[in-house]
């Protein structure tokens, strides 16, 4: 072969024939196409590589630039740097066009010579940069390699030791491995576990390497060594680096093994695994692979480097026992690793690949990352937007995160072993909440050649879908489409069928904040059905297209969009296809028109509420909804509120956003060419006619009790009636022509949630968000409010307006906007808190000092209040719970066993015991249990009063359990142990739980205790109104409500789905009664269920919350005890209408309620609390708080109280014996912790009503002058003393009997005294008792 490269690189009158070449061309087993493409290039003075010769440096640099000038057109030769002896550092680029980036070829390289003295890389990659160059455009493969690669070969990384070493060095005795300053190369870059230990003016080559792989975003590398014949993936150390042994594993373990496999098994020695290398002859690698670590421990290697640091997959091969063999195995090593390297290049290929563009510009985005599930390790986008992730057959869900931007996540990508699968992402901009302005991406490239358009996808089947079916393709695409869906039920039907709502955003689970919530309902009436039909549609055509057709996608990052597709499953089973203008199947199974079923604005309703009805009005209360439509039909035209009017009669009605409606229900008749017409069933309605094909409802005709009044009246939501079609159940046949009528207006529509205003209403001194402040708008006679994190929206038709926002305790503000056509205004408010009269007494504050662990307190409550921060505290500490019901033993056994487990924050207190005796415990969770930390609320958690339903107790159980496990392991369970007492009663009556049967639903068999006493019937206060002792259970939880000083109780019990709060007892009115129903719907609202309030259809209980009396009146209830007596509220939760249900539904029955128990320990610490002190600062025990005039606490050891109040603004009177009385203010907050706030006393310096000074004076006064009268006396008696003997015997008669006459009255006055000392024995102890409160 070398006397063939001699020839042709020969000079003119050398050359021999073309026979002798080719000759020479079959006896040298030579390409014959290498050998034509050669023969077209010897034209100059080069010679012909003969693959037995090393090239030093010089001639290295000179055969490198002869390759460049010779194929110019696909090669370039630059240099990343200079060695420790200033020598370049080369690297030959090889890719068509290679002196310009061009977008869509992933970037490739192979590193030599890294070690000086390992030398056949360093001939080698010469040699492969060759053989592309030369059989570029004749070899298909080479060709499409080069093509579609940018591939970057650097035959030598240490130059400087390769000059240094020895031909003929096999074990690197004769030095060069390392540069000129003695480092080795592969032990200086920054490590995972050691981080940077080189010097870097000691490494110049790593130092040139690792800004060349930061700028460039290499996909794939090869680094080349030698020593011995393996493939070696990282990672190459591990954290307590044993020299050899430790497989040390990288997050794409299994890809590495395969592309280390693709080197060795294309190399038939490697393949082997087996070297026989002289210096190790035993040494065996299975299948010519191995992890790095295991081999041998490298700290600073390369290879890790490019992996974690460089966006790169780098793995390592050596390639010959010998590290410096004769240049007469060069040849040999050339054959053997060829193969090789042409088919590890290639895996460049494979996996997935794409763009991430801005979704507004259309820009490319660059160091946008690139996340694949279950893979712990992400890579980055180019500057074109471009990324190249390498993935092993199989499917992926696959994310792209970009600061500034919405994340998108593809769910189920398929791999396959063949080229890389196209996934582009279009990802939207967050909008900035201080400005409104949209965040820029950190490239824009319009280049609309990177990602060709494509065409929307459609849907693909059009039938109508039965009640099974349509199940079935929702849990479908809810299933397929995971990143973007969330299939949920708001309620039942009639007959139990579920309402299904399909949620369809990039973040479905949770409302985003600054993003819209939009709504589309169909099929209220069930033989109306291609509202129903149209929403599959949507589903499919949004879940197919998201990612690819940009519509889709920023709608879908930038809402979030709930499908109801029928409202009505009940009457759309008894429907029947074909029917026209009929009514089978209208109403739901009651007969009753759902759209006539809400509360009217004009008109008492007094249908009964239905189901479907109650479970919409729920759903809607609890989801800030912005935009809605409501899809019937039998006409065609888009019918916006109000439906009817105060006088009942048919004319226009207009609502306080009259042109708002129209706007956004013109914005669908446009889009729909027949709709806009305006004569919507000319063959059955010929003299109809809708004007641009809208209309007033109440215009067309009124509709008493209909939804789309009530969402506006009742809620935030604006939600227009869109008549479909003149046939109400076409034939399926027809659906194809509905969807492509109404596929633009059902997307339009959507887009008319995003124009108006929106914005924060946030408070001045933290920027936290205010939920429920009012934004109005001046001359617009309707105000929304703002949702949990303060955002809202508000639609508008362009124009200027005057908006203020408005909140409980804080300073209005209004803000001039103008709002522009197509999109939505920016417009935050900062609200400022009330501040006190600094010129009244009676408001000033003391200054609160809070401490470190109060700050961090209020943020925490803060966090779990606002937005999904409970919801994420409920998913990050799942628990593995194993559900059974528990005896009294059981029982006890397990409480001693959180105890010993866990002794530092538990102690376990005997309340007393049941007739049977039995123990009654309390567990106390703490962080200090036992000790007495006045200063921190205490809640108290009871189950079990009834016997018959267990399920409380063994949800509180596990209440116990899930918090002491996650006690040191999360902050957030941490931190409220730690600033709360928490009480746990599992169980009051353990007798009757003895005797309750499980299965039994409505059996009263343990309800009572052994006595056959219903415990909630036994707690009185008042001796006077007991007929019987109080039974040893009540007397126990008596003592235990009267001497904790709880600021909080809840109670479980069973056989309805509610939360009811005091009293049981039938009062007129109920001091507090807004704080009460408060904290009771805190529990419902964070119970998936309860909130519907219903166990049976015939039931309505709004929002799952009612006064308890109103369920079930009766007196001597623990709930009333606690709050008469304890002064503590006390709610009772209903969790289930089953009393006793199997043992199966007791994991539901905790996931049900978990976040709702967590809310009450998050709730326990708002409200008002403080301390009371004197001037010296000495606390006052005992002071009355009165609280709005009604309730009072008293203060506990250190003048400390804590009180529990509905959010808003609250009157405070402090009131202790010889003290003035004192008058605060306070603001609650539904999202932060208590208000805290220091009262303190001054002395009472009046007297009888009259100032200190003046009583005194007076006092004085009186004194002297009744000395001075008895002088006076004294002396006139004296001088008549002497002469009136017998007057003076009288005078003495008459004074001893006026002593005795004062000695009655003196008797007379203590029995006074007495009789106000101590009761009379007609008082009543209940009289007494209240008494004592006040």
């Amino acid at each position: 072969m070398a006397h063939v490269w001699g020839l042709f690189c020969s000079p003119l009158n050398h050359r021999v024939s073309l026979f002798s070449v080719l000759l020479f061309v079959v006896v040298s087993r030579c390409d014959a196409r290498l050998l034509r493409s050669l023969s077209t290039e010897a034209l100059g003075d080069e010679s012909v590589e003969s693959y037995d010769t090393y090239y030093n440096y010089d001639e290295l640099t000179e055969r490198l630039q002869s390759l460049a000038l010779r194929y110019p057109h696909i090669c370039n030769l630059t240099s990343i740097g200079q060695s420790g002896e200033g020598r370049e550092l080369w690297v030959m680029r090889v890719t068509e066009n290679p002196h310009r980036d061009t977008p869509g070829k992933p970037k490739f390289k192979y590193v030599g010579n890294m070690h000086g003295d390992e030398t056949v890389s360093r001939q080698v990659l010469v040699y492969l940069v060759e053989y592309l160059l030369s059989l570029y455009g004749e070899e298909p493969r080479v060709t499409e390699l080069v093509n579609s690669t940018d591939i970057y070969i650097m035959p030598s990384m240490n130059p400087d030791g390769f000059e240094q070493s020895t031909e003929g060095d096999c074990s690197g005795e004769s030095g060069g491995r390392n540069n000129v300053h003695n480092v080795d190369l592969n032990r200086s870059f920054p490590d995972q576990f050691d981080g940077t230990k080189a010097d870097p003016e000691q490494i110049p080559e790593v130092m040139a390497v690792i800004r060349w792989i930061q700028e460039k975003k290499f996909v794939l590398s090869g680094n080349l060594h030698g020593g011995t014949v393996v493939a070696s993936y990282p990672f190459d150390d591990s954290a307590s680096h044993p020299r050899q042994g430790q497989y040390s594993q990288a997050a794409d373990d299994s890809l590495f093994r395969y592309l280390a496999l693709v080197y060795a098994q294309n190399h038939p020695g490697m393949k082997t695994g087996q070297p026989n290398c002289p210096d190790s002859p035993t040494e065996t690698f299975k299948d010519g692979i191995t992890n790095g670590a295991r081999w041998y421990d490298v700290p600073g290697g390369m290879q890790d480097y490019n992996y974690l640091f460089g966006n790169c997959l780098e793995i390592t091969m050596e390639l010959s026992c010998c590290k410096y063999p004769p240049a007469s195995e060069l040849h040999k090593e050339w054959d053997l690793n060829r193969e090789s390297l042409l088919a590890y290049m290639e895996k460049v290929h494979i996996g997935v690949r794409g763009y991430v563009k801005d979704a507004v510009s259309g820009g490319a985005l660059s160091d946008v990352s690139i996340v694949v599930a279950g893979i712990n390790h992400n890579l980055t986008t180019g500057k074109y937007g471009d990324y190249y992730r390498l993935l092993l057959p199989g499917t992926y869900n696959i994310t792209a995160v970009a600061r500034g931007y919405s994340s998108m996540t593809v769910d189920h990508v398929e791999v396959t072993g063949g080229k890389a699968v196209q996934l582009n992402f279009t990802l939207a901009p967050v909008v900035s909440e201080a400005v409104g302005s949209i965040t820029e991406p950190t490239t824009a490239m319009n280049n609309p050649t990177l990602v060709p358009p494509v065409l929307p996808l459609q849907p693909q089947e059009f039938r109508h879908h039965n009640y099974g079916d349509m199940e079935l393709f929702l849990r479908k695409y809810s299933s397929e489409y995971t990143s973007i869906t969330h299939l949920y039920s708001v309620g039942h039907s009639v007959e139990g069928r579920e309402l299904y709502v399909m949620v369809i955003s990039d973040n479905p689970n949770i409302h985003e904040h600054g993003e819209p919530e939009f709504k589309y309902i169909a099929n209220m009436h069930g033989n109306e059905v291609v509202g129903r039909e149209l929403l599959l549609n949507l589903i499919e055509y949004l879940c197919r297209n998201y990612g690819t057709d940009p519509e889709v996608t920023q709608l879908v990052n930038n809402t979030r969009i709930h499908i109801m597709p029928s409202m009505n499953p009940d009457g759309y089973e008894v429907a029947k296809e074909g029917d026209a203008n009929g009514f089978k199947g209208r109403n739901n199974f009651n007969n009753i028109d759902l759209n006539r079923n809400f509360p009217d604005q004009f008109f008492p309703n007094t249908v009964v509420r239905q189901p479907e009805t109650l479970a919409v009005m729920s759903w809607l209360s609890s989801i800030p909804f912005v935009l809605s439509a409501n899809l019937h039909g039998g006409s065609l035209v888009v019918n916006y509120p109000f439906d009817d009017d105060k006088d009942g009669n048919t004319h226009y009605s207009p609502s306080p956003d009259d042109a708002v409606f129209q706007m956004v229900a013109r914005a669908y008749s446009q889009e729909n060419s027949l709709m806009h017409k305006g004569h919507p069933c000319e063959d059955r309605y010929p003299g109809e006619y809708f004007e641009d094909g809208i209309t007033n409802g109440a215009k067309w005709y009124t509709v008493r009790g209909g939804m789309q009044d009530w969402n506006y009246v009742n809620t935030n939501c604006f939600e227009v009636t869109i008549e479909l079609g003149c046939y109400k159940f076409p034939k399926a046949q027809d659906l194809p022509q509905y969807w492509e009528q109404n596929r633009r207006a059902l997307l339009q529509f959507i887009h008319q949630v995003h124009v108006g205003v929106k914005g924060t209403v946030s408070d001045a001194r933290d920027g936290s968000g205010i939920p429920n402040a009012t934004i109005s708008v001046e001359g617009i006679h309707h105000n929304v409010t703002t949702a949990l994190t303060g955002d809202y929206w508000r639609l508008l038709v362009p124009g200027t307006y005057s908006i203020t926002a408005t909140a409980h305790g804080f300073k209005p503000v209004t803000i001039y906007a103008t709002v522009q056509k197509g999109h939505a205004e920016q417009v935050n408010f900062r609200l400022s808190r009330l501040s006190s009269d600094n010129n009244d007494p009676s408001t000033s504050v003391p200054h609160v000092t809070q401490s470190p662990s109060d700050i961090a307190l209020e943020s925490l409550i803060k966090e779990l209040s606002l937005g999904q921060g409970l919801e994420q505290l409920v998913r990050s500490t799942a628990t593995e719970s194993s559900f059974r019901y528990r005896r009294s033993k059981e029982l006890s056994a397990f409480l001693r066993g959180l105890t010993l487990n866990f002794p530092k924050i538990t102690y376990l207190h005997s309340l007393g015991q049941s007739v049977e005796f039995r123990t009654i415990w309390a567990l106390e969770i703490s962080n200090k249990p036992e000790e007495a930390e006045p200063s921190e609320p205490k809640i108290r958690f009871v189950a079990g009063i009834h016997g018959n339903a267990p399920v409380g107790t063994e949800l509180l159980l596990e209440f116990a359990a899930f918090l002491c496990i996650n006690y040191g392991k999360n902050p957030s369970i941490t931190r409220l142990i730690n600033e709360t007492r928490i009480f746990i009663v599992p169980s009051v009556n353990p007798d009757g739980r003895e005797r309750a049967i499980e299965k039994q639903c409505t059996s009263t068999q343990g309800s009572t205790n052994f006595n056959g006493k219903d415990l909630d019937t036994d707690f009185f206060g008042n001796a006077s109104l007991r007929l019987l002792d109080a039974q040893p259970e009540t007397k126990a939880m008596m003592n235990f409500i009267l001497n904790r000083g709880f600021t909080l109780s809840v109670a479980l019990d069973g056989g309805a789905l509610v939360a009811t709060y005091p009293y049981d007892k039938p009062v007129q009115t109920v001091e507090n009664e807004g704080t009460l129903k408060y904290l009771a719907g805190v529990y419902a609202n964070n119970h998936p269920k309860m909130s519907d309030g219903a166990c049976f259809s015939d039931d309505n209980i709004p929002n799952g919350v009612m006064r308890a009396a109103e369920r079930q009146s009766h007196m001597g209830s623990m709930k009333d005890f606690s709050m008469d007596f304890g002064h503590c509220p006390e709610i009772t939760v209903y969790t289930g209408c089953c009393l006793f249900p199997p043992a199966e539904q007791l994991f539901t029955a905790w996931a049900e309620n978990k976040k709702a128990l967590l809310s009450m320990l998050v709730e326990v610490h708002k409200g008002v609390r403080g301390m009371v002190r004197d001037k010296s600062g000495k606390p006052i025990v005992g002071a009355i708080i009165v609280l709005n005039r009604g309730v009072r606490v008293l203060t506990t050891e250190g003048g400390y109280f804590h009180a529990l109040l509905a959010p808003g603004n609250h009157n405070i009177e402090a009131v202790a014996d010889g003290y003035q009385q004192q008058h605060q203010k306070v603001v609650v907050s539904s999202y932060e912790a208590a208000s805290s706030i220091i009262i303190e006393f001054n002395l009472d310096n009046s007297i009888f009503g009259f100032p200190r000074e003046f009583v005194v004076a007076s006092a004085a006064a009186s004194m002297t002058a009744l000395v001075v009268t008895a002088c006076i006396i004294w002396c006139v008696c004296a001088a008549k003393s002497n002469r009136q003997k017998d007057g003076f015997h009288r005078l003495r008669q008459h004074h001893e009997e006026y002593e005795d006459e004062i000695r009655l009255t003196s008797m007379g006055s203590k029995k006074s005294l007495l009789s106000n000392e101590f009761k009379d024995e007609s008082e009543s102890d209940e009289e007494t008792l209240y008494a004592n409160k006040i």
